[in-house]
């Protein structure tokens, strides 16, 4: 029997392939090229801008270590001590706020801590305003405040009717009460935030005797760093942000935002910048802004360290990158006129640039991206990045296709903010926090989930085949010899995409 051809039998869709063949040249030299092009031009531009911002942040930082410049060379600052004829009432009076929602595992450690700060107790004040929705967990707070009244420490229990401007809306209701009128100063700790005893005797002072300061940061620490892969490769980059940006920010008397919470606030500063505003998800950049406009300065102090904890679950991540990257974009739109700083244009390049444009040149070889913006900025950039953990230096390739990863979701956020599409733009999720869970219960322990359903991330997974498509077309047909990266992204993106990225463990 004769054998017949493939083309013989499947004449249409032969016919068909060729056709669309002979559409894709058409449209691809005058179309696709030209506009590819443009977006390659348009990340390396946005590349050297991030590339000469690091750069300067890395020449200011060496500079102030060199010159070993701190906050009490740069700023007046006097120890707090007893005044013989003024007693306690040399201290002035500050209210602690610890705004909580639902926090059953960690409220008992920062209600603890801010009880136990060196402070007159005539002069302090700690406000829980606690936002649970959960009644067992509410009378689990309200014992707590108790037993810490019960020790003679002025602490308020405080709740509201409802959740009407999520943290924003119960920190402004706070500063509505009567007895806030005669504090000067006020602490903001998150629920999962533990801070050293001496914190008010190191912050205090640079408020007092420097008028035109309204605010002081400290830095914050993690307790459950080491936890797995995911919690490393987000200490890398806050401490980033910590030891590099803000202290930048602090030691060239410029621009840098509060943190939303372990920083003190002058509350005549709050009330000239407006208040606590509930129109985005970031109220602490928000109110940085609108207080840095009013001319007020603000000190980052490296050496006060608060412990916290990192979201350990990819979830949780997740919830917190979204508003981290969604509220800037959001407030950006709404004071596009005042704003002085915004992370917009971070996590755009990341996604578009190396998991959009450089896989699409893979079928476009007439598009050419130059070895310098390709290798050489993005290299520098990130060793740039790595100075905040050098103990984590050895993880930097797993970080920099974590971060890529994240792109995708801080991409997705950012757009959200500036279009104001979809629902979650103004939600405010909180951070699952495990407390003292953690200190209790060994990885081992742990019961695996089996869920696959609530472990699956379409969006990761579709890119990651994408990705790994592009690769084997690489290897296949390619002249670019992407495919090492294309392969390396894509098999990140699938491992998050089923859900695994917390459950490696790095080796210190």
């Amino acid at each position: 029997m004769d054998r017949v051809s493939t083309a013989s039998m499947f004449p249409g869709v032969i016919q068909a392939r060729e056709q669309m063949w002979m559409a894709w040249q058409q449209v691809k030299a005058p179309v696709i090229v030209p506009l590819l092009q443009l977006a390659v031009y348009i990340c390396l531009t946005l590349s050297v801008m991030l590339f000469v911002e690091k750069v300067y942040m890395a020449v200011v930082i060496t500079t102030v270590r060199l010159l070993g410049r701190r906050p009490e060379t740069q700023y007046k600052w006097e120890p707090m001590g007893d005044d013989a004829e003024l007693g306690t009432s040399a201290y002035p009076m500050v209210l602690i706020q610890i705004p909580m929602y639902n926090e059953k595992e960690v409220y008992q450690l920062s209600i603890g801590a801010a009880c136990g700060l060196s402070w007159p107790s005539d002069r302090i004040i700690i406000q829980v305003l606690d936002d649970s929705t959960d009644d067992s967990i509410k009378e689990l707070v309200q014992i707590e405040c108790r037993k810490w009244a019960n020790k003679g420490v002025n602490i308020k229990y405080a709740i509201r009717d409802d959740r009407v401007g999520y943290k924003a809306g119960a920190l402004r209701q706070g500063l509505k009460h009567g007895y806030v009128k005669e504090c000067e100063y006020v602490v903001i700790f998150d629920a999962d935030f533990q801070p050293e005893p001496d914190f008010l005797l190191r912050t205090i002072p640079f408020l007092i005797h420097n008028p035109k300061v309204a605010l002081v940061q400290g830095r914050w620490t993690f307790v459950n760093a080491d936890e797995n892969m995911m919690t490393r490769m987000q200490e890398m980059s806050l401490d980033y942000h910590f030891f590099v940006e803000q202290q930048v920010g602090s030691s060239t008397y410029g621009f840098f935002g509060f943190n939303g919470t372990a920083g003190v606030w002058r509350i005549s500063a709050v009330n000239e910048a407006g208040g606590w505003k509930d129109r985005t998800t970031v109220e602490d950049m928000d109110l940085s802004v609108r207080a840095s406009l009013k001319g007020w300065k603000y000190i980052f102090l490296k050496d006060l360290e608060v412990k916290s904890e990192l979201p350990s679950t990819f979830k949780a991540f997740r919830h917190q990158q979204h508003r981290w990257s969604c509220g800037p974009a959001n407030l950006f739109r709404k004071m596009v006129m005042e704003i002085c700083k915004n992370k917009i244009v971070g996590h755009i390049v990341t996604f578009i640039f190396y998991c959009i444009v450089i896989p699409m040149t893979v079928f476009i070889p007439e598009v050419q991206i130059p070895k310098w913006g390709l290798v050489y900025i993005p290299s520098i950039i990130t060793l740039l990045n790595s100075v905040g953990t050098p103990r984590s230096f050895h993880l930097l390739m797993f970080w920099i296709l974590f971060e890529n990863v994240m792109s995708l979701h801080r991409t997705k956020a950012t757009l959200s903010g500036l279009l104001e599409a979809g629902g979650k733009v103004n939600e405010w999720v909180v951070t699952e926090k495990l407390g003292d869970i953690m200190k209790t219960k060994s990885k081992a322990a742990r019961k695996p989930r089996l869920r696959i359903g609530d472990r699956l991330h379409l969006m990761e997974l579709c890119t990651g085949l994408y990705l790994f498509f592009c690769g084997c077309y690489d290897l296949a047909h390619g002249k670019n010899h992407y495919y090492i990266y294309l392969y390396l992204q894509a098999i990140a993106f699938i491992i998050v995409g089923f859900g695994y990225v917390g459950t490696f463990v790095p080796q210190s």
